[in-house]
């Protein structure tokens, strides 16, 4: 534990290179492209769009929450955009900056929250997207909104935790990236993003709270939907923050045993 709270403090000790390099990391994603950022936004919004089309329209899904099907999708999805593209992303941080980790003074427990940081500028994007929808369907600006601060910490410490067991596998396990891929695949639907966990019987829904994934997306729903402060959920609060602690423990641990090895299979 001591060394978990040395590392910790370590890598707050870095933040000012970290935002530098996740900056950096960032504007690297559209540079050399004639519409740049355009490429970045486009298949995040065809894919809502399909999914609204699809649903509200193709399939005529009820109002949720008695809100608009596309009103109740996009506060659920928006923060799933943020999870898949910074695990994605974190899983292959060590291959990409490997001239970084054949560095012996670079610290390379940084590298993970670099992809997850340079994410998360694409995030805040998407919550002002989100907010002008909420607007243009003539929501007024809701102090319950603010909120959603809070729900995107939780995301990035969630995300980091499993970025730094997944980017130390990835070094070794060749296949960890695409295995990465698949289970994200697999996630937009076990977690109840595209569907509402009423469809449940209720002696079953604690089936689906059990992913720590329902935490953050019914988090933001009950920022710009139910306008329910997070403290209301009571144990949910507690369980989310312990599973992740215990991933980010675990994955830390797992980093800390092999990053001396690195250098040597990248």
């Amino acid at each position: 534990m001591n060394k978990l709270i040395s590392d910790i403090k370590e890598l707050f000790s870095k933040r000012e290179l970290i935002h530098t390099l996740a900056k950096a990391d960032f504007k690297k994603r559209f540079s050399g492209s004639a519409l740049g950022v355009v490429w970045m936004f486009a298949q995040p919004i065809v894919t809502i769009l399909i999914y609204i089309v699809l649903f509200q329209y193709g399939f005529r899904s009820n109002p949720v929450d008695e809100v608009p099907y596309a009103l109740w999708l996009i506060p659920g999805i928006v923060p799933w955009f943020f999870i898949n593209d910074a695990i994605g992303g974190a899983t292959n941080a060590l291959y990409e900056y490997q001239h970084l980790v054949k560095k012996m003074v670079f610290k390379v427990s940084i590298l993970p929250i670099i992809k997850v940081f340079s994410a998360l500028y694409m995030h805040a994007i998407f919550i002002v997207l989100l907010i002008l929808v909420y607007l243009f369907y003539g929501n007024f600006p809701s102090v319950w909104w603010l909120q959603a601060v809070y729900y995107t910490f939780c995301t990035i410490v969630f995300v980091v935790a499993i970025s730094y067991f997944t980017s130390a596998c990835n070094a070794f396990f060749k296949d960890m990236g695409q295995l990465v891929q698949v289970i994200l695949q697999i996630g937009m639907w076990v977690a109840p993003i595209m569907w509402a966990e009423t469809m449940f019987p209720e002696k079953y829904r604690f089936i689906v709270k059990i992913n720590p994934v329902y935490y953050l997306v019914q988090g933001y729903r009950d920022c710009f939907i139910s306008h329910r402060g997070f403290w209301t959920h009571g144990w949910l609060n507690l369980y989310f923050w312990v599973v992740t602690s215990i991933i980010m423990f675990l994955g830390l641990k797992l980093f800390r045993r092999l990053r001396v090895h690195f250098a040597d299979v990248l």
